[in-house]
């Protein structure tokens, strides 16, 4: 049961060949025996999750059917539920109880999905490693010396390792698709406003977007499918048609255009990286697609852009974190000034405070035209490179991080390095495109390698088909680290 599909989860309870309670417990088991080491929950509720299990039954029993009824999955600890722990990886909400739900949580919800518990993250999404969270490092199931990249780290690691058939996650500036490179997993950032950001605790809200990690094409559109939809209490929401993101998986690719930015293949990427994708181009070749050489002239810009937009975002979004409505407040102070202080210093992480301070510094009086106002003119440039590459082709593709998954405290020391983990994922937030990772191999000490694939506006059922191709014919997405077997 650990290694099927969603789709095949589905069938096994359509089948009654497993309750869900059954396959609930299946799960829970295999957390409270691995979890201990990987790191990946924060939370787990065994008694509620099987309460859900329970009722997912109920509703079978009483001839209900739906994709996603009675199947296990786990969402990253930035999503408030309700009833549960809500803590985005920090001690400045770590005893909070969200008294609600986000909309993805309330899609799942309806849909009969089965919560298994909270995923570890870096602190309020702020992180390329998972080093950040106050709850500790989740470890890579593939080398527990390495990291499971960030700051969806821990539902990376949780798929990777059969904890959960699949988990939520963010993307802010690749925060899907990174750590599903470095774990072997499918990722997939959906073009920005297709999730509601309601009750999902903000990072940078004109980056932030909700997305699926799973082992596979198939399993994203199914989460997709469930996630995705208009919510009047999220203005940046779209409201848009439903539509079935699996209908097109099944499509062959002859005729398909792959765009290959001539700046992602440059210095920069590891040899064992660009062999691995090679590999996986010469594959879709194969398959009939044609490559063609586009250009983004400005993505190299994207991290600086992105490291003043971000952190401007972040210094507006976590003032709210006071220490007088709710989160953690310090134990002693003398006045208000100090009690805002101290709780604060108290409760944000070092990573959290730089990016506050530095957004703070650029929205500042005589900063924010030479800093901030640049910024968004830059991110402006990099949408139309893309409008104009998609002129020519219909996917973009490359690398998805330069290198595998470093060692713990390889990066930590220096931020730009951590922050350069990122380098071609930034772009497609700045653009509010959608793009994804999946798996195409292993490069050095048998570590996973991701490969990109971008699409233009709410074009997820295009890139979905094109990853689902590429899955038919290659196994790397099936592969499963030997040390959680």
């Amino acid at each position: 049961m650990i290694d099927s599909s969603l789709k095949q989860l589905s069938a096994a309870l359509a089948g009654k060949q497993v309750s869900a309670a059954e396959l609930a417990t299946v799960f829970l088991e295999r957390i409270e025996r691995l979890n201990p080491t990987i790191n990946a929950f924060v939370t787990i509720d065994r008694d509620r999750t099987l309460a859900q299990a329970r009722a997912a039954d109920e509703r079978r029993a009483q001839g209900e059917r739906a994709p996603l009824l009675g199947v296990p999955l786990a969402h990253k600890d930035i999503f408030c539920t309700e009833g549960w722990l809500t803590t985005c990886g920090s001690k400045m909400l770590a005893n909070f109880v969200s008294p609600y739900d986000a909309h993805v949580v309330s899609r799942f919800k309806a849909a009969g999905a089965v919560m298994l518990g909270k995923l570890n993250m870096d602190e309020f999404a702020m992180g390329s490693s998972n080093e950040t969270s106050h709850f500790g490092p989740v470890k890579n199931p593939w080398d527990l010396d390495r990291v499971p990249g960030g700051s969806s780290g821990g539902s990376a690691a949780s798929v990777a390792a059969r904890l959960t058939p699949a988990a939520t996650g963010t993307d802010t500036g690749g925060s899907i698709r990174q750590p599903a490179a470095l774990c072997g997993l499918t990722g997939l950032k959906p073009t920005y406003g297709v999730c509601s950001r309601f009750g999902m605790i903000a990072f940078a809200s004109s980056l932030d977007q909700a997305g699926p990690m799973t082992r596979s094409a198939e399993d994203s559109a199914l989460m997709l499918n469930a996630m995705a939809g208009y919510d009047e209490r999220d203005s940046t929401s779209l409201q848009r048609p439903p539509e079935d993101y699996g209908r097109d998986l099944d499509k062959p690719l002859a005729g398909l255009r792959i765009g290959l930015p001539r700046e992602f293949f440059g210095s920069g990427m590891d040899d064992d990286v660009r062999a691995a994708v090679e590999a996986a181009l010469n594959e879709y070749r194969k398959l009939g697609a044609t490559t063609v050489e586009v250009g983004l002239p400005n993505s190299g810009l994207s991290v600086p852009a992105y490291y003043v937009i971000a952190p401007a975002e972040a210094s507006s979004n976590l003032s709210r974190f006071d220490g007088v409505r709710y989160g953690h407040r310090a134990a002693e102070y003398g006045d208000l000034v100090e009690m805002y202080c101290k709780s604060r210093a108290e409760g944000f992480g070092a990573e959290v405070k730089r990016r506050i301070l530095i957004g703070t510094y650029v929205l500042s009086h005589g900063y924010y035209d030479a800093y901030y106002l640049k910024a968004q003119k830059i991110r402006r440039l990099i949408a139309t490179d893309f409008q104009r590459a998609f002129e020519q082709c219909d996917v973009i593709m490359g690398p998805t991080a330069p290198s595998v998954a470093f060692r713990f405290g390889e990066k930590s020391a220096d931020p730009v390095q951590m922050y350069l983990s990122d380098i071609y994922t930034i772009a497609v937030n700045l653009a509010g495109l959608p793009g994804m990772s999946i798996p195409c191999g292993f490069g050095a000490h048998g570590m996973p390698v991701g490969l990109q694939v971008i699409g233009p506006w709410f074009g997820e059922a295009k890139m979905l088909n094109v990853a689902h191709q590429y899955q038919q014919g290659t196994d790397w997405h099936a592969r499963m680290p030997e040390g959680v077997k």
